[in-house]
């Protein structure tokens, strides 16, 4: 079966017809579906797919599999460099799901991808059932994660971290650009157990490298220091708080920002220590409902540890959201650069 682009003849077109948002007029088509490119910034095309392709070339056990969007994921890469180790599963999540689960049984690490929608809200008992109960090293790895796409609540995956975070042995990562996709790709071949990683797909911002950074399973890490406010973001949402914080600087505001890229399980250890230090506005962000994703985590995470800092939350709302072009919607739901700066200010 050949994937089934986005048009008028989709299976998998949203009810909800994209639209052109008030001053978003000058967005590209790219921006409806899930690229972040149009933020002029240095991209690197497929950083997943080029890292698996990478991984296979040192394992023999990295098997790819796709519910018809191989495409959409990256996974064309790795098809087309490995037709003999990848598996084209039709839309059928399920069947992908459990397929992913044989192939680990008989020894092989598969990778498996398609929307992050798909994967937690149709797939979710096999996953917890064939997979997850088992500690089976299965990788799913899943394109259009939170506000990633303009095509509305039929592929706006704005629920997934709460859905997984409460699966046992399951490894949550949230990468933040190209670089840590890459990185964190190539990791998930030393992960014991599953694996689902949220997967910003087609030319990715690289943003990370300028850092010096590495991705570390399990690890949070300072990305910037700051003695006024401290941002704990996760996935994209920390090119969003670097930009934020730069922007605060030319105020006089002076902003860390700690990157979590493991949501499961979270580096308490490091986040308590950051946001113990007195006086600091603790301001998580995340490309997620506020409900059930890093914020709450991390607030758990401070009250357990007796933390009690200034504390604020910036996401998604807890609702159906929009159809229309990222750079719009983004602004409208308080994630854009802008939006972060207005809302800290406020606090302050």
């Amino acid at each position: 079966m050949t994937d089934v682009p986005f048009g008028p003849n989709s299976r998998r077109k949203s009810k909800y017809a994209p639209r052109t948002a008030p001053g978003a007029e000058g967005a590209r088509t790219s921006a409806m579906i899930a690229s972040l490119d149009a933020e002029g910034r240095e991209t690197i095309a497929t950083p997943f797919g080029t890292a698996l392709c990478e991984l296979a070339a040192q394992r023999d056990d990295v098997v790819g599999l796709s519910a018809d969007l191989s495409k959409y994921t990256d996974m064309h890469i790795f098809a087309k460099e490995y037709p003999d180790r990848f598996y084209q599963m039709g839309m059928a999540e399920q069947v992908l799901i459990s397929a992913a689960a044989g192939l680990a049984r008989e020894g092989f690490m598969p990778f498996a991808t398609t929307y992050a929608v798909f994967a937690s809200r149709r797939a979710y008992d096999f996953i917890a059932m064939a997979i997850a109960e088992e500690n089976l090293p299965v990788r799913i790895c899943c394109a259009l994660p939170g506000l990633t796409t303009g095509y509305g609540p039929s592929h706006q995956a704005t629920e997934d971290l709460a859905i997984f975070r409460g699966m046992p042995n399951l490894t949550i990562i949230d990468p933040c650009d190209a670089t840590e996709t890459a990185q964190a790709t190539h990791a998930m071949g030393t992960i014991d157990g599953p694996v689902y990683m949220r997967l910003l797909r087609g030319k990715v911002p690289d943003v990370l490298g300028d850092y010096g950074y590495q991705f570390k399973p399990g690890k949070a890490q300072v990305i910037r220091e700051g003695r006024d406010v401290l941002f704990i973001s996760s996935g994209f949402m920390t090119m969003r708080t670097l930009d934020a914080a730069a922007q605060l600087a030319k105020d006089g505001t002076d902003c860390a920002v700690l990157h979590v890229p493991t949501i499961k399980p979270l580096d308490t250890e490091t986040i308590r220590a950051a946001a113990a230090k007195s006086g600091r506005l603790v301001v998580t962000a995340e490309n997620h409902s506020l409900i059930g994703g890093l914020g709450e985590a991390v607030a758990t995470a401070l009250l357990t540890g007796g933390i009690h800092p200034s504390f604020r939350m910036i996401g998604l709302p807890d609702e159906f959201l929009d159809a229309g072009a990222l750079p719009t919607l983004h602004h409208q739901y308080g994630i854009s650069v802008e939006a972060i700066c207005a809302s800290v200010k406020s606090w302050l």
